[in-house]
């Protein structure tokens, strides 16, 4: 073996060395900036989730009022109802 073979499988591994180590770290980075876009768009969606649910919510509420206002009625009745036939039948 002569030395200029010794230099050429030297400079070989020293290339793979730097290959790897740019490789690794561009690999690093590459997952660190998927990350952070990941969390922008989670960001942005819950914004945009909050914004949609605030309005709806105020609706639910109301609906769920109107709801129990019918229930209360249908209870009034019902009972009108029962006691008018409990009249009846007294008579």
């Amino acid at each position: 073996m002569n030395v200029s073979s010794v230099w050429d499988v030297l400079k070989w591994v020293l290339a793979v060395l730097a290959a790897g180590f740019i490789g690794q770290f561009g690999r690093v980075m590459a997952m660190r900036l998927i990350e952070r876009r990941r969390n922008k768009r989670k960001a942005r969606s819950l914004e945009s989730d909050t914004e949609i649910t605030s309005a709806p919510s105020e609706h639910l509420v109301e609906r769920e009022r109107l709801k129990t206002l019918l229930k209360l009625e249908k209870k009034r009745a019902k009972a009108e109802l029962k006691k008018a036939k409990k009249e009846a039948e007294d008579s």
